[in-house]
């Protein structure tokens, strides 16, 4: 089914629109059209801006989290770039990727690095993120090493090199759990919440399958779900510091 995207289809119902269009510009301006220069575009002429709700709303959801956090630099892994572009404008950004981005801007640098083995010492970054990447890792996707439990190294990896104190933006794909040989993985919230024991969740929020954003959510109500996004802050726990109400409150169910 994935080879049967719908764009194209949709291109082919804008075509008489496209044709129909261009013989009414052609007949007003005969010298400034040519059929080589054309740029068919057939399937934007939609009631409203379309988005995926997922990228959409986690970049924005970071954004405003990183703000109030009022750390000066931040660490991400894998995540869109074009997210980690805008983030670099108020604060600096380390940027690793699998495929290493070839980008020259002001407070960001890029790194190359696998997300099973950062080489970055043990509890060293106090502000890290990886939104939409540990569901990938390990099916070959990107041209990274066949692991079938790739996204549990992964999110080891990022628990191992958390700092006491900091905080881990997380987004992975929620609901029904299974492989979706060879793109992503698909988890439920209890998952992460387990592979992540040596942390606390300090708050859970969520797109559900109609794309809908929900603040401060629910995260066994997530499960239900056939492709959500979740997201996540997770919380490396001072020594001897208390439970985080919804640590604690998702432990206990």
């Amino acid at each position: 089914m994935a080879l049967l995207t719908p764009v194209p289809l949709l291109g082919l119902v804008g075509l008489p629109r496209y044709l129909a269009n261009w013989r009414r510009l052609k007949e007003k301006a005969p010298n400034d059209l040519r059929l080589a220069d054309s740029y068919p575009c057939l399937s934007d002429w939609v009631q409203s801006t379309p988005f995926d709700p997922h990228y959409f709303y986690q970049a924005g959801w970071l954004a405003r989290r990183l703000r109030a956090s009022g750390v000066s630099a931040h660490t991400d892994v894998g995540s869109d770039v074009r997210m980690i572009g805008v983030l670099s404008a108020f604060i600096d950004v380390t940027f690793i990727d699998y495929r290493p981005l070839s980008a020259t801007l002001a407070g960001l640098r890029c790194e190359a690095g696998n997300l099973t083995g950062l080489g970055l010492p043990d509890a060293s970054l106090p502000s890290l993120s990886c939104l939409h990447v540990v569901e990938h890792v390990g099916l070959g996707r990107y041209g990274d090493p066949l692991d079938i439990a790739g996204s549990e190294r992964a999110l080891a990896e990022l628990q191992r090199v958390l700092a006491p104190g900091g905080r881990l933006y997380l987004s992975v794909p929620v609901g029904r759990e299974r492989i979706c040989y060879n793109a992503h993985r698909v988890f439920s919230p209890r998952s992460i919440v387990d592979a992540l024991s040596g942390l606390a969740l300090r708050e859970f929020s969520l797109v559900d399958d109609d794309g809908r954003f929900i603040e401060n959510a629910d995260p066994t109500a997530a499960a239900a779900l056939d492709y959500g996004c979740g997201l996540f802050v997770f919380e490396r726990r001072v020594p001897h510091a208390a439970p985080l109400p919804l640590d604690s409150e998702f432990s206990a169910q």
